[in-house]
């Protein structure tokens, strides 16, 4: 990926910016670089990610990664919207590297994004990496988007959730999911 800092050049002009003034010298591309940073999960795969990460385990009980922070860019206004997740997934046979499942996180986060995809992206992604028995995916995220522009509400938080396989079909696994995560907040 390779952003031009012509671009954010022109951006700063039609704002009535003058980039010639020493504080604006080289902020085109600094933030062509930041943007390139933000959105670098373009440049990854979930193959690459997990890396044959995945181990024979004869547990069959609920794993949670809970509190993983996440920072993305809404894709409609290019704001930035940060939270955390929470991941489960119940094995069947193998389990998957305990940064996997951040790094599949920071992957699709580092993606123009609105959350209810996110969600489903993570899910999908670690369902179709450990054939579980079950996959459940919680964010709670705050969104620039809504805070600080629109109707500028600070304290408002969005919660996102997806739930496959046994956390959706069994309401006792699924309440044991949302539980545990209650208490590791």
């Amino acid at each position: 990926m390779a952003l031009s800092p012509q671009h954010y050049r022109e951006i700063l002009i039609g704002l009535g910016e003058d980039p010639e003034r020493e504080g604006l010298l080289d902020t085109p591309v600094r933030a062509a670089k930041a943007m390139e940073y933000l959105c670098h999960g373009y440049d990854q795969s979930i193959e690459q990610i997990v890396n044959g990460a995945l181990f024979a385990s004869d547990s069959d009980e609920m794993v949670i990664v809970a509190n993983i922070e996440l920072y993305s860019l809404c894709e409609h206004h290019l704001l930035p919207f940060i939270g955390k997740a929470h991941v489960a997934y119940i094995p069947t046979g193998k389990v998957l590297g305990l940064s996997k499942i951040a790094r599949l996180v920071d992957m699709f986060a580092r993606r123009l994004q609105i959350q209810e995809n996110l969600t489903r992206q993570i899910a999908d992604a670690v369902q179709q990496v450990t054939q579980a028995a079950g996959v459940a995916v919680v964010i709670e995220a705050q969104h620039m988007c809504m805070m600080m522009r629109g109707v500028e509400k600070q304290n408002s938080t969005m919660n996102t959730s997806v739930m496959l396989g046994a956390f959706r079909e069994s309401s006792n696994t699924r309440q044991e999911f949302l539980q545990l995560i209650r208490r590791s907040q």
